[in-house]
């Protein structure tokens, strides 16, 4: 049996009167990927951050390493990409790099390898020692991939990481994702990108705040008849019939 990575029970977040998560009941186990998808404000976000320790649950529980967040020890085994950049424009995109990688606790010998295969990923090599306030939205998006990706972290926690990233350089990430889960290390990842919901191992549908549906993407299409993600994301959502 695979080991569970992430564990929500019942998880149910407020803000206020809004209730945004509604009894939410999902795992993640050791070398998985799991696509979250539904629409904007549909809760993606807000089940990371509780999960992350970032937000404080209103019900249930979320454990990571079986472990409640946040945990300071747990932080240096998990790989965050969140959907805002966070990162210190007037450095260049290695002094970036560097930055998140001491903060991660990367050995000093091990920086420059870390560094140039993160870069290399995401297609960045070649703008490394620009300044980051020169780079485009995409540019950004892609360094702070890399940064998630840095030390090789057991669990990859990725916010809509492909948005604004072009299609040869998406399939690229996705082989990267893919080799990552093939060695035993697991991903939570959110997309609005339907075929990339093809290449998760399971696919969780969040709709008005609960998991309407998670599986298989082939079990999902045979469930709902369909022969998509994107068709089965549809006939929940009742755009189609």
């Amino acid at each position: 049996m695979a080991n569970t990575v992430i564990e929500l029970d019942h998880l149910a977040k407020e803000f206020g009167d809004e209730t945004v998560l509604k009894d939410i009941n999902m795992t993640l186990n050791q070398g998985e990927i799991i696509g979250l998808i539904g629409p904007s404000g549909a809760g993606k976000s807000t089940v990371i951050k509780v999960t992350l320790g970032m937000e404080v649950a209103s019900g249930g529980s979320a454990k990571v390493f079986d472990t409640v967040m946040p945990n300071r020890e747990l932080l240096g085994r998990i790989g965050y990409m969140a959907q805002t950049d966070a990162l210190y424009d007037a450095l260049s995109g290695r002094e970036n790099l560097k930055f998140y990688g001491v903060m991660k606790g990367i050995a000093k010998q091990d920086m420059a390898k870390e560094v140039e295969h993160a870069a290399k990923v995401v297609d960045l090599t070649g703008d490394l020692d620009k300044r980051v306030a020169g780079y485009s939205g995409g540019m950004k998006r892609r360094l702070s991939l890399a940064i998630a990706l840095l030390g090789g972290p057991e669990l990859l926690i990725l916010d809509e990481p492909t948005v604004g990233i072009d299609p040869a350089l998406r399939r690229q990430i996705w082989k990267e994702l893919g080799r990552i889960r093939d060695e035993g290390r697991s991903i939570l990842i959110t997309t609005h990108v339907m075929d990339e919901a093809e290449l998760c191992d399971r696919v969780a549908l969040l709709l008005g705040g609960k998991v309407m549906a998670f599986d298989k993407p082939a079990s999902l299409e045979t469930q709902y008849q369909v022969g998509t993600v994107e068709d089965v994301f549809l006939k929940a959502e009742g755009v189609e019939s």
